[in-house]
């Protein structure tokens, strides 16, 4: 059991991170000091991380989540390794700012309501 929880532990650490890194990739692709083909890369990268749009859909066996679990990653450190150190380090904390800020229940409440809203009546349009 301790095993299952250590993997899950490392899981999740390993998941905050990829999600600071590509934060820290999106406000590194909008600094000026960003080189050009840096800052596309990082654009690109940032917006396929972000993006419920896959080259390989999600919904086929094992290919569908491989592609997110390499390519993602890969682009990532890629962009790490190129982007400057001061940029770098200014968009690690612009990062930590916009992940440290609260997030709301009753926002993400309303998110799902309305969606269930649209849903519901799409439903009874087709039924």
């Amino acid at each position: 059991m301790s095993d299952l929880s250590s993997l899950f532990n490392r899981l999740k650490t390993w998941a905050r991170g990829l999600k600071r890194n590509i934060v820290t990739v999106y406000f590194a692709a909008r600094d000026a000091q960003t080189p050009l083909g840096v800052r596309v890369l990082a654009g690109f990268v940032a917006a396929y991380a972000l993006s419920p749009i896959d080259l390989i859909p999600d919904f086929i066996p094992i290919l569908g989540y491989l592609d997110d679990l390499i390519i993602v990653p890969i682009g990532l450190s890629l962009v790490l390794r190129l982007i400057p150190q001061q940029v770098l380090l200014r968009s690690r904390e612009k990062a930590d700012q916009a992940l440290s800020k609260p997030r709301s229940l009753f926002a993400a409440a309303c998110f799902v309501a309305i969606w269930l809203g649209l849903a519901t009546s799409l439903l009874a349009k087709l039924v």
